[in-house]
């Protein structure tokens, strides 16, 4: 009996160092559309493109779901005056874009923003009880010095601003300080690409991991093509370059990297629904071994 107590130790020992680290992948991502801009300049995305070109762009955010948390990667918009500037069709305002994915506006716990542009920090305010995460740098710039005579706030919408900074006031923001940060269990933002003044794209780590570059990489074709997005100055290209490479290094390939307004990702994955694809599924019970699962279509 006492040998037998032994090796049900050992085995049990060796089961606890090599058994799957599922908590390692805990969230489940979705990509969720709520608009389409068709025709959109080509040279938007991709300043080195040519003058005639166009693409038909998607606006999404990201939502990404664990056991206790419901976290959006960017918010969306809603405010009228961008819908008529932009022209944009089929849109949907992102609380009820969330709806169809299944979840109550009232249930996200967290937002994650990658930067301050109307179409990614607009819809903060369809979801009153999450708590905002936004670089302070970003913070600090647009609602300071990007107001001043030689400041730049193209693309900033002054009621995000005020409506961020009475989140602020109100316990509903965390600042955060710098480049490579776990924020919460599993998410690291990374900074460096410098589309707005301290912009910021995700790691959702796990095997594998996934990298949501949102306008970090607006394009697959500028991740395969090592294009720079437009950024902040045109001095900050090699930024978004380097940036872009990190990206990869983290993923693995351009497969594991969602950027932020290719509609091919709604093509790429599984739908869930007229506006939603799964990116990654639920953790999967055990199973014995078998032929290797289908790739993403």
């Amino acid at each position: 009996m006492k040998f037998g107590g032994q090796l049900l130790t050992a085995v049990c020992a060796i089961l606890l160092f090599t058994a799957p680290n599922l908590e390692g992948q805990p969230y489940r991502i979705s990509a969720v559309r709520y608009g389409d801009l068709s025709d959109f300049p080509l040279r938007g995305l991709l300043p080195d493109a040519g003058e005639d070109e166009t693409v038909d762009i998607a606006l999404a955010f990201w939502l990404l779901e664990s056991d206790d948390r419901t976290v959006l990667f960017d918010s969306g918009f809603f405010r009228q005056a961008w819908l008529e500037q932009f022209d944009v069709s089929d849109f949907l305002r992102p609380d009820r874009a969330v709806r169809e994915a299944g979840v109550d506006p009232g249930e996200v716990t967290d937002i994650v923003i990658s930067h301050a542009h109307w179409d990614h920090i607009g819809g903060i305010e369809l979801f009153p009880t999450a708590t905002i995460w936004i670089q302070a740098e970003e913070y600090a710039y647009y609602t300071g010095p990007a107001w001043q005579a030689d400041g730049r706030s193209g693309g900033i919408d002054r009621e995000d601003i005020r409506h961020l900074v009475d989140r602020n006031l109100d316990g509903g923001v965390r600042l955060i300080e710098g480049d490579g940060i776990e924020i919460l269990p599993g998410l690291k933002v990374h900074t460096g690409a410098r589309h707005t003044w301290a912009s910021q794209f995700l790691e959702v780590e796990g095997d594998p991991t996934w990298i949501l570059a949102s306008d970090n990489a607006y394009l697959y074709r500028g991740l395969r093509e090592r294009r720079p997005s437009a950024t902040f100055s045109p001095s900050d290209r090699d930024a978004n370059l380097r940036a872009m490479a990190e990206m990869l290094d983290l993923a693995g390939d351009t497969l594991h990297v969602i950027p932020g307004h290719d509609a091919m990702q709604f093509e790429r994955f599984p739908s869930t629904g007229p506006r939603v694809v799964r990116i990654t599924p639920p953790s999967p019970p055990p199973r014995s071994p078998g032929p290797r699962d289908p790739p993403h279509r």
